[in-house]
């Protein structure tokens, strides 16, 4: 089993999750998941339900529950859509940029700390790799869903 590429990554992807998950809640009073819409908004706001929810890896309705309990947390507004009459787009209030701002620094922190033990050519090589691995596990699933 450790010798399977899927394992190894669940694990390091699951370790990241619960210490992202512990620091954030402690020092910031979110969950993961909302750490995580934020920064999508953060980053490529306006966003619409669907939007956040596929950046987000969530079934829309999970996506819709957090999205309205930051929007009763001052921390995300929405807005009609103008692509879309029946749709809102969501964007970050100005107490959710301020968030936004601590905690993306406290990311690259946590994100530098982890990564502290490799060089800065092994750290270029590991991001490399982990590229064309995405783009490979990508290519197949595509691969897989179009086969007969």
């Amino acid at each position: 089993m450790r010798d399977l590429i899927s394992y190894r990554l669940h694990v390091l992807a699951n370790l990241s999750a619960r210490w992202a998950e512990q620091r954030y809640q402690e020092r910031f009073g979110l969950r993961l998941l909302e750490w995580r819409a934020i920064a999508l908004l953060g980053g490529y706001a306006p966003l619409s339900l669907n939007e956040l929810a596929r950046g987000a890896g969530l079934e829309k309705s999970y996506a819709s529950r957090t999205v309205a309990g930051l929007i009763e947390r001052g921390l995300i507004a929405s807005q009609a859509d103008d692509r879309d009459g029946r749709g809102k787009q969501f964007t970050l209030t100005r107490a959710g940029r301020t968030l936004y701002r601590k905690v993306y620094e406290d990311a690259l922190a946590r994100s530098e700390a982890w990564l502290s033990v490799l060089s800065p050519k092994e750290r270029s090589a590991l991001m490399d790799m982990l590229q064309r691995l995405s783009d490979q596990a990508r290519a197949l699933e595509l691969k897989d869903r179009t086969r007969p």
